[in-house]
């Protein structure tokens, strides 16, 4: 087998700039907050760098950015790294706190070769912004520690890797303090010294756990590795360093994660018709916003349109300190439709669902109602409003096959004072509502009265002539 492993030195760091920060110098400090973990190129140009306190680095860059590093938020950070990695690698598995390890030996003949597998991952972590060392071997940990060092080559020739992996300092290889002691004491620097050892020699003088790891490295142990799997949603958070507070603020962020988004989706071959965002303020509870499509959407920019209309409706509450943006409902892709095969003609049910999408945004998910048929015969409660539905792609009868109907329907039948000038049509009998009561035998014509009006009137089996609409 072959591996590939992606060592990120500022995930964190990678992961704040991303969220549209204009801080020029930013370094990540652990816990604790006094020593330096990662420092940007601006920073170490000024003089920070790792290890360093705190108190220094700030002496030596008085408007520096600081961000303590989170546990939580970096095992977050890496899993989406994952996410994007999982379209271009079925095996994947996480290496906390900063790395991803992938089997690429059964890929080479999909891509055309290794190279083109070493190209394709270089070229997303570019287009990603992402600092990443990538390293090549046949077992885990050599690629692993071939990455960590920054020696990675597009060779999956074994001498080749062997001749890397020798060369390392035994600190670099990663050994304990305790080990390497011992390790040098036996008159050992390097890697390849200690791969040198007889095997009977090696398991005298060396602990069964540095044994283990060497053999690993090499390949004479197994070193099964669990794979990773993608949760079944979607999700992208921007974490800031200064807060929030208006709107705009906001825009670059949720650009770069719809895009993301709908990168997800057309890898997914999926829409969705609902976003759920979470707005985190440094003191009380976070704001849920919920974006509502009206029917199958992935395109990014009708999301930002949409998200846009809803926070001109709903202004912040308190300042932002980050965002989240989170998808966990996934819809069949629709065919577009009114289109010729160049695509050039105009698609009328995307339209459709872009004007409700942005009137609910606007308005509100229950400001509009349409209406829709139900099932009685009797004209005055034969519908009834419901939720706004996509128009449905049913086929349904030929408009020379169903009665001609008044757009115009009153809100009760009133009673014809006249005589029609003329009849056009009828009768058209409804006899119905014997289930509750409400029972009506009715004969229907369309006919014209004096002034010109055309009028959709009945004859009642029991109370005479009524007017029951208007035709436009």
């Amino acid at each position: 087998m072959l591996w590939l492993h992606l060592h990120f030195p500022h995930l964190l760091l990678d992961h704040i700039r991303h969220s549209g920060e204009s801080v020029a110098a930013l370094v990540i400090v652990e816990g604790s907050g006094q020593t330096v973990m990662q420092a940007c190129q601006t920073a170490r140009n000024l003089g920070v760098k790792v290890g360093m306190r705190l108190k220094t680095a700030i002496s030596l860059v008085p408007d520096l950015g600081i961000v303590r590093a989170d546990q939580p938020q970096e095992a977050r950070i890496l899993e989406d790294q994952a996410c994007w990695l999982y379209r271009y690698a079925a095996h994947i598995v996480l290496v906390p706190p900063d790395g991803l390890l992938a089997e690429i030996g059964s890929l080479q003949r999909m891509y055309g070769g290794l190279p083109a597998v070493w190209r394709t991952i270089e070229e997303v972590l570019h287009e990603r912004q992402l600092t990443a060392w990538v390293g090549i071997g046949h077992t885990p940990l050599a690629a692993r520690l071939i990455a960590r060092n920054g020696l990675g080559e597009c060779s999956s020739d074994t001498g080749r890797i062997l001749q890397i992996l020798g060369k390392m300092p035994l600190l670099a290889a990663e050994f304990d303090g305790r080990t390497c002691t011992r390790l040098q004491r036996l008159g050992l620097t390097t890697l390849g010294e200690v791969f040198n050892l007889p095997p009977t020699e090696m398991a005298r003088r060396l602990s069964p756990e540095t044994l283990a790891y060497i053999q690993k490295i090499q390949g004479a142990r197994p070193d099964p590795q669990a794979s990773w799997q993608p949760p079944h949603y979607f999700r992208q958070q921007a974490d800031f360093i200064q807060d929030i507070e208006h709107s705009q603020g906001l825009l670059f962020p949720l650009r770069r994660m719809l895009a993301e988004l709908e990168k997800d989706l057309c890898w997914r071959q999926q829409d969705t018709d609902c976003l759920l965002l979470a707005l985190q303020h440094r003191h009380g509870e976070p704001t849920h916003l919920r974006i509502r499509t009206s029917g199958p959407e992935h395109r990014a920019e009708a999301f930002l349109n949409l998200i846009s209309l809803r926070l001109e409706q709903q202004p912040f509450q308190a300042p932002v300190t980050s965002l989240r943006l989170t998808v966990k409902r996934f819809l069949e892709q629709e065919v577009p439709g009114g289109q010729d095969l160049l695509g050039e003609s105009q698609d009328l049910n995307e339209a459709w669902h872009t004007l409700m999408s942005r009137l609910q945004a606007r308005l509100g998910d229950t400001a509009l109602t349409q209406l829709s048929p139900k099932p009685d015969h009797r004209p005055e409660r034969a519908w009834r409003t419901s939720e706004v539905r996509p128009p449905s792609r049913a086929t349904t009868a030929s408009a020379d096959q169903l009665p001609r109907r008044p757009l115009w329907l009153l809100q009760g039948p009133q009673p014809l004072t006249e005589t029609p000038k003329a009849w056009f049509t009828g009768p058209e009998r409804i006899s119905g509502g014997w289930w509750d009561g409400q029972r009506v035998q009715r004969d229907y014509y369309i006919a014209q009265l004096s002034n010109g009006q055309l009028a959709w009137v009945f004859r009642d089996m029991r109370e005479g002539w009524f007017i029951h609409g208007w035709f436009g």
